[in-house]
């Protein structure tokens, strides 16, 4: 098995960043899921709601964040350092945890884009949110600002099992593409659905040990296109057929680095073309 692909997404619920390589941080990919958009009530606003964040196309700099849009002036965004936290939540069943404001320039931006008030978040101590799933992890695991787990795993060919089967039903949805998914990392050179087999064991990416915590049930998320936010049926109608597994509809693997950090904090580094094999 090879890495195929990488991708982070700097502002959740936002368009994604491809990558050739990309330092693996304890709680998640560096840069992965820092920034978040929430409500007034302070929960994240993700494309289960507002299929509008596609538009978004946030890119990293050194201490901060550029916004761009199409039709918009881009702006750029600080880490916003000093300040009072404030209490947010990913999901509105989910414990609290503490926040920095941006600008409010960024919010206004932002609002006024996505047509609700809105504010723009960062996650400056990632050692803040502990895993959700505390029992299946070690309690001290740590994530940032994605829905439950550092990092996502797809099988390339999974997607191409399910893709024939659209194509063999004459779905007019089909060929899916793999960032319906949003993984942070994307294997090829093995089976359909072998991924169901590595639950609870240990996958090596290149220099970096995984634990393999949790097969990735999906929601709404996956039904919208990422380029236009234009929502369909698929692939979850599919799912339903072939995928339910534990009441849930499942593709891909929740992934949690179990690799030391080193003297930098950094676990490591992964590059596409990287070696992917299971732990004996």
């Amino acid at each position: 098995m090879r890495l195929v692909s990488v991708h982070t997404y700097p502002v959740k619920g936002c368009y994604r960043r491809d990558h050739d390589a990309a330092r693996v941080e304890p709680w998640g990919l560096a840069g992965d899921r820092r920034w978040m958009i929430v409500g007034d009530d302070g929960t994240a606003v993700t494309q289960r709601q507002v299929t509008g964040l596609v538009a978004i196309r946030p890119e990293l700099r050194p201490g901060g964040l550029l916004l761009r849009a199409a039709g918009r002036p881009a702006l750029e965004v600080a880490e916003p350092t000093d300040g009072e936290p404030i209490a947010v939540r990913v999901f509105s069943n989910m414990p609290v945890v503490p926040a920095r404001r941006a600008e409010s320039a960024a919010d206004d931006w932002l609002s006024r884009l996505l047509d609700r008030k809105v504010r723009l978040v960062w996650l400056g101590d990632p050692t803040v949110r502990p895993i959700p799933d505390a029992d299946l992890v070690d309690p001290a695991d740590r994530v940032s600002f994605a829905d439950g787990y550092p990092l996502l795993l797809a099988n390339r060919a999974s997607l191409d099992a399910l893709n024939e089967s659209l194509l063999e039903s004459g779905n007019a949805e089909a060929p899916l593409p793999m960032n319906r998914f949003r993984p942070n990392v994307v294997v090829g050179g093995t089976d359909p659905w072998a991924e169901d087999g590595w639950t609870g064991r240990r996958l090596r990416i290149g220099p970096v040990t995984f634990l393999v915590a949790k097969p990735c049930g999906r929601c709404l998320v996956t039904t919208t296109d990422q380029e236009t936010g234009v929502r369909g049926r698929e692939p979850l109608r599919t799912l339903a057929k072939y995928r339910r597994i534990n009441r849930q509809l499942v593709f891909g693997q929740n992934l949690v680095p179990v690799s030391a950090p080193g003297p930098d904090g950094l676990v490591g580094t992964l590059t596409v073309g990287d070696p992917v094999e299971l732990a004996s």
